[in-house]
């Protein structure tokens, strides 16, 4: 497990996040973002398989619209198991017991959860309640007057400007839209 907080790219923008496990390092990115301690945050997986590691086992609707729209912008919120609740750190899993957890589009973010061996958070890099950034020096200037930086932060260059990742979930044998995003269910 580390603790390091870094800055990656993502398919809709730069994201902040960190070892979902590691309770340090997701109480860094609250503090980094100036972000209320009461919400959680997201994840991002490397692959479908990690990502039923850490759930209940789930109907076939939402296999069929994680094999449809994985790796993609669509966070699906989902009930976790026993396993996340012992491994993950507090302020990942929602009241209720729920995660939101997506495979991402971009290979950088996949292979950093791959790497470190367990999702890692999916925030956007910015301060919170301010609009996501597209390039590293909006990301610098968006944690300018934080006390406390991020440990690394991975350059793509510019990315473009795309919606935020669809926010859904599944209940009562509908869809739910949390967040609208690029991906319509």
């Amino acid at each position: 497990m580390t603790t390091s907080v870094f800055v990656y790219p993502t398919e809709t923008s730069y994201g902040i996040g960190c070892d979902a496990r590691s309770s340090d390092a997701v109480k860094k990115v609250f503090k980094i973002k100036g972000r209320d301690a009461k919400k959680t945050v997201t994840l991002i997986a490397s692959d479908k398989k990690m990502v039923l590691k850490y759930i209940k086992k789930p109907v076939s609707e939402i296999e069929r619209v994680m094999d449809a729209y994985w790796p993609g912008p669509l966070t699906l919120v989902l009930q976790v198991n026993a396993y996340a609740r012992k491994t993950l750190a507090p302020g990942i899993i929602r009241q209720g017991g729920t995660i939101g957890i997506r495979i991402s589009g971009n290979k950088i973010a996949r292979e950093i959860s791959e790497n470190i061996g367990a999702p890692i958070v999916a925030t956007s890099a910015n301060q919170s309640g301010e609009p996501a950034c597209y390039s590293v020096s909006a990301v610098r200037r968006a944690f300018k007057e934080s006390e406390i930086k991020p440990d690394v932060i991975i350059d793509e260059g510019t990315l473009p400007r795309r919606a935020a990742s669809t926010i859904a979930h599944y209940k009562n044998k509908k869809w739910e839209i949390i967040r609208p995003g690029s991906i319509q269910l």
